[in-house]
């Protein structure tokens, strides 16, 4: 009995998985159409994250991260001496020409908040972090 459960967990795994690569193949991503794909792709698993992912959605997601983290280091190189999520916003705002106001009005939150982030004296929460990706058009993983 105990491999009968097994099987039906790994289907369940496998159709999550499978029902994902049916709606988007994973495979290099060569163009920024198939980049600007993969990304709503990934913002539609992370809006769902916090509800909680099945294991096969979620091994998905870490497999076409790759591919856009790949695709990422070839067309948006992000200097690799950047090791922090907030040495990353920061780099990332200076090659935008934004300010903390700018930051602060992206966010939502107020040139306050904002100050606080960049000051390393507030962490980005989730809500910040899709927002932030969305508008640098970079993986959310990366201000992780």
């Amino acid at each position: 009995m105990a491999a009968t459960i097994k099987q039906m967990v790994t289907t369940k795994v496998a159709d999550d998985y499978l029902k994902l690569v049916r709606q988007f193949p994973l495979r290099p991503l060569r163009s920024k159409h198939d980049y600007d794909a993969a990304i709503g792709v990934l913002k539609a698993l992370v809006a769902r994250a916090d509800d909680g992912l099945s294991p096969g959605e979620t091994d998905y997601a870490d497999a076409l991260s790759q591919f856009v983290g790949s695709y990422e280091s070839a067309h948006y190189a992000i200097p690799h001496q950047l090791r922090t999520p907030l040495e990353r916003l920061k780099y990332l705002m200076q090659q935008h020409a934004m300010k903390s106001g700018d930051l602060g009005k992206l966010l939502g939150s107020g040139p306050g908040h904002a100050s606080l982030i960049l000051n390393g004296k507030r962490e980005l929460s989730k809500a910040n972090i899709r927002t932030l990706a969305d508008r640098f058009k970079v993986s959310a993983a990366l201000f992780f």
